[in-house]
């Protein structure tokens, strides 16, 4: 069992831990003693001190994909409300060659310099030296380390919160203190980041084009008349989110496919085609037809027909495209996400008069 033994506060000098996004690894430090700059916005610098945040991941996110240029980017809403992103996870932060160097620097400065050990906990330089050099078990039952395990081929693990749930009491799950992992294995854990963990943090980062739908007439309906629906083609397309931890070897690729616009007139007096309300997306990922003068009284491949007017308040009329989620990964890898969605909502005023779409 691993845990803590003592807590300080998660601000380290600059030779101290700090967790850098690099293409092949963490490091505490370079080879020379002196810490690299923060990584982007997670990290900050005041004079000597650096800060590492808690939530500070080496998790690489690219996406592609994602309909035609000039749309907005919006996130999806899981069509499963108990579905969350990973809260926390483990992750590589440090070489034997990295550890060591940051707790010679404790041993010649003691009370200024700390080390983050877990996402919460930090330990001093007497602790680090008993257990990481010495071999000292902790307090808890770890196993100790011997020279920090310096010579040995793999690297020193520890927890990282996801931003996105840091308040979630979830997120401090991961508190196993800094642990070695052999090279090209994972943590026999549950917050190890396997395939599945990293798909589903990249399901979290997925952006879909803003759903701007065409209809005919645009805001002012009539009663009994249909109003058409549709979307132009190359508007949505699949969209890929690769998520990739390379310290660990292990990466996933979640893609969200598009595959229905579901139309909800806002109102029970009033007929969807399909009746479903659900229009599919076609091929070339255009959704119905459409409208062409004089088609105003034929049946639209996607639309509605409203059967009673609006009496001062318009109807919300929303439309939402369902998104399929499934994803593929390091070591053949692969399964399914929940469906997610994207909705929008215009308002509409129907009218009673009888007249013909323009």
């Amino acid at each position: 069992m691993r845990s803590a033994a003592r807590a300080y506060s998660l601000v380290v000098a600059s030779v101290s831990v700090l967790l850098l996004a690099s293409p092949t690894a963490f490091a505490i430090g370079d080879k020379h003693g002196q810490a690299p700059p923060p990584p982007g916005p997670s990290g900050g610098s005041s004079g000597s001190t650096l800060t590492a945040k808690a939530t500070d991941t080496g998790i690489k996110v690219t996406q592609s994909g994602g309909g035609t240029s000039g749309t907005s980017a919006k996130a999806l809403a899981p069509v499963d409300p108990n579905w969350e992103p990973p809260a926390c996870w483990y992750e590589p932060v440090a070489t034997p060659q990295a550890l060591k160097t940051a707790v010679d620097r404790l041993k010649k400065n003691p009370n200024d310099d700390l080390v983050p050990v877990t996402p919460t906990l930090s330990w001093g330089e007497d602790l680090m030296v008993d257990h990481y050099e010495k071999g000292k078990a902790e307090s808890g039952g770890g196993d100790g380390y011997e020279n920090y395990n310096l010579g040995k081929d793999g690297m020193f693990w520890r927890g990282v919160i996801n931003a996105d749930r840091a308040n979630d009491p979830e997120s401090y799950d991961c508190e196993d203190t800094l642990f070695w992992q052999n090279a090209g294995t994972l943590p026999a854990d549950k917050h190890a980041p396997t395939p599945d963990i990293l798909a589903a943090y990249a399901y979290d980062k997925i952006k879909v084009p803003e759903t701007e739908i065409e209809a005919r007439p645009a805001t002012r309906s009539t009663v009994n008349l249909p109003t058409w629906v549709w979307l132009d083609k190359g508007t949505f397309k699949e969209v890929k989110v690769r998520a990739e931890l390379a310290a660990a070897g292990v990466w996933a690729e979640t893609t969200a496919k598009p595959v229905a616009l579901h139309l909800n007139p806002g109102t029970g007096d009033a007929e969807t085609y399909p009746a479903s309300g659900d229009c599919t997306i076609n091929g070339d990922g255009s959704i119905g037809t459409p409208y062409a003068k004089g088609e105003a009284g034929r049946t639209p491949q996607c639309g509605i027909t409203y059967r009673r007017a609006t009496d001062g308040k318009p109807y919300r009329l929303s439309a939402s495209i369902t998104w399929q989620i499934s994803w593929q990964g390091s070591g053949g890898a692969q399964g399914a996400l929940p469906d997610g969605t994207f909705e929008t909502t215009q308002d509409m005023d129907v009218q009673e008069i009888q007249s013909v779409n323009r």
